[in-house]
């Protein structure tokens, strides 16, 4: 179980050789860092909102007969000051016991989860996660047929929090721009000292691109003009960047109603999708690329790995630390 920012997603698995076999999924907005940039508490309707997701993933957890587990929260709960609260309410209400993981913790899941999708090429590579309350950026390289991340920051902006951080003043083309090119520049202000690190490590090559989070899937989907999403599409695939960044600025153009109407964003995600959209833009700024990949895997899947012991394959972290 990873409990997010945004979302409160569970994936149920049983192993089979050297595979998972997905046995259940669940994934449902639950908006837990709503406020918190203002007010740095989970609102109680946040809590309320996440308590009744995680007792359904309970539910589903007793109905499969899962023998072993493990939950975690990521960055709304490491910043609350009444993130231990929601998850003694947890554990109370539900049974499950949340592992609050530091940003370190949640950078080695990421890359455990999808690095398996990385492009084929030489040189290092970079893997990001666009979360509600977070980013985390890894730069990887491989040793002996093992991952290893030679460099990660985690900066906290994601989708809610920058969202929030930097509204729309007005309800018109321009002033959607420009709280767009806010975000941008926030983004890019953010990982500044990280590109200047990478910079210097990783030589002049282009690196690979490898995103993992609910916006470059989504923005895939677009992509493809998916009427609603499907994973089975999106995984794995490869996207231009300059069509990336085309969709993204039609995006951020676009109204509320407007990027609602794409079957494949809907009403839930409209909102939050263009701050996703930017900080997408002001990695892609920092680290030009052709192509981006895209992986719906990430921190459940790493999860997963190692529950069944799949965990040879781990990550070894060479240095880095949170911005």
């Amino acid at each position: 179980i990873d409990l997010g920012t945004n979302n409160c997603r569970l994936l149920i698995a049983r192993p089979e050789d050297s595979k998972l076999i997905v046995v259940d999924a669940f994934s449902r907005i639950v908006r837990l860092g709503e406020g918190l940039q203002a007010t740095g508490r989970i609102s109680a309707a946040a809590m309320d909102r996440a308590v009744g997701a995680l007792a359904v993933c309970a539910d589903k957890l007793r109905r499969r007969h899962v023998t072993l587990s493990r939950a975690v929260a990521t960055e709304a709960c490491r910043r609350a000051v009444n993130g231990a609260e929601l998850v003694e309410r947890v554990r109370q209400e539900t049974g499950i016991a949340l592992d609050v993981i530091d940003a370190a913790e949640e950078a080695r899941l990421a890359v455990l989860g999808c690095h398996s999708l990385l492009e084929p090429g030489d040189g290092p590579a970079l893997i990001f996660d666009i979360g509600g309350g977070s980013t985390e950026l890894m730069l990887v390289g491989e040793a002996d047929g093992r991952v290893r991340i030679d460099d990660w920051i985690s900066i906290p902006w994601g989708v809610v929090s920058l969202t929030e951080y930097a509204p729309v003043m007005g309800d018109d083309v321009a002033a959607r721009v420009a709280a767009y090119d806010r975000m941008r520049g926030v983004t890019r202000d953010a990982l500044s000292s990280f590109a200047a690190r990478v910079a210097t490590g990783s030589g002049s090559a282009a690196l690979r691109l490898l995103g993992t989070s609910g916006t470059v899937t989504t923005l895939a989907s677009v992509f493809l003009e998916l009427p609603r999403y499907d994973r089975r599409a999106v995984d794995g695939l490869i996207v231009p960047a300059e069509a990336m960044r085309e969709i993204s600025a039609r995006l951020a153009a676009a109204s509320l109603d407007e990027r609602a109407a794409f079957g494949c964003i809907g009403r839930e995600r409209a909102d939050l999708v263009v701050a996703g959209c930017a900080i997408l833009e002001g990695i892609m700024d920092l680290w030009p690329a052709t192509r981006v990949g895209v992986a719906d895997r990430s921190i459940r899947e790493g999860i997963l790995r190692r529950l069944a012991g799949f965990d040879g394959d781990s990550p070894v972290i060479r240095r880095g630390q949170p911005q």
